[in-house]
């Protein structure tokens, strides 16, 4: 018989089969399953870290869910527990990468779930500043692309805003993953429009389109992109 497999093996599994549904499929199911076993295996072994993560990702795979369905549904609470359980845990045992996805899932929470940035903004700023010095690329992109979300459509700012997103999508670019790099596209184009460059907003959301088109994205996430492209192209005519 074949050894268990790792709680970090579990973890990975569970990463990827979430970003396929996220991005692709809508099948969460293999996902959960990945990682509720990935969060049982660590408790196991002992393996804080893994534990933390696992309910971390179990948070983004809520948070992901909701994206997908009707946000005026989602189980805030329960999203923003598993975030900061792990949260507790990485504070504990002094996880500075693990805590930056944590803080950075509270600041989804409140911004995305509960339209609260005043509460939210904490949290990014708090996410950042560990990412910068300690989180991979794509932790790093998502807290510049929410801060920069910010400063655009929120502060008025777009400068600043415009500074994060870019830098935002160049971290994706390094990371390499195409699901990730389209639909950083989209958002530049999005920032683009609101600050009154259109005819750029054109081009980064035409591009955006030929990206989720390219990278096999759900059929809702490649209309978000078009339905953009058209409200983009008929501001510009």
């Amino acid at each position: 018989m074949g050894s268990e497999p790792t709680a970090g093996a579990l973890l990975a599994a569970g990463n990827e089969a979430m970003l396929e549904a996220a991005f692709r499929s809508g099948d969460y199911e293999p996902a959960r399953r990945f990682l509720q076993a990935a969060r049982q295996q660590a408790r196991r072994d002992g393996a804080t870290a893994e534990e933390a993560m696992a309910l971390t990702r179990l948070g983004m795979l809520a948070h992901f869910a909701a994206l997908g369905g009707d946000l005026a549904e989602a189980d805030w609470a329960a999203e923003e527990a598993l975030f900061a359980g792990a949260l507790s845990l990485q504070r504990e045992i002094g996880d500075p990468a693990g805590a930056a996805e944590s803080l950075f899932g509270l600041g989804l929470v409140h911004q995305v779930l509960r339209g609260d940035w005043a509460t939210a903004m904490p949290f990014y700023r708090e996410a950042l500043v560990l990412a910068e010095q300690f989180a991979d690329e794509m932790v790093r992109s998502e807290v510049h692309r929410h801060i920069g979300f910010f400063h655009v459509f929120v502060a008025g700012d777009a400068e600043q805003g415009l500074r994060h997103l870019r830098m935002s999508q160049v971290l994706r670019e390094r990371f390499g993953d195409p699901r990730r790099v389209a639909t950083g596209t989209l958002a530049l184009g999005e920032a683009e429009l609101a600050t009154g460059d259109r005819v750029d907003a054109v081009r980064l959301l035409r591009e955006a389109v030929h990206q989720a088109r390219a990278a096999r994205l759900s059929p809702q996430r490649i209309g978000w992109a078009e339905r953009a492209l058209q409200d983009a192209e008929q501001k510009i005519s």
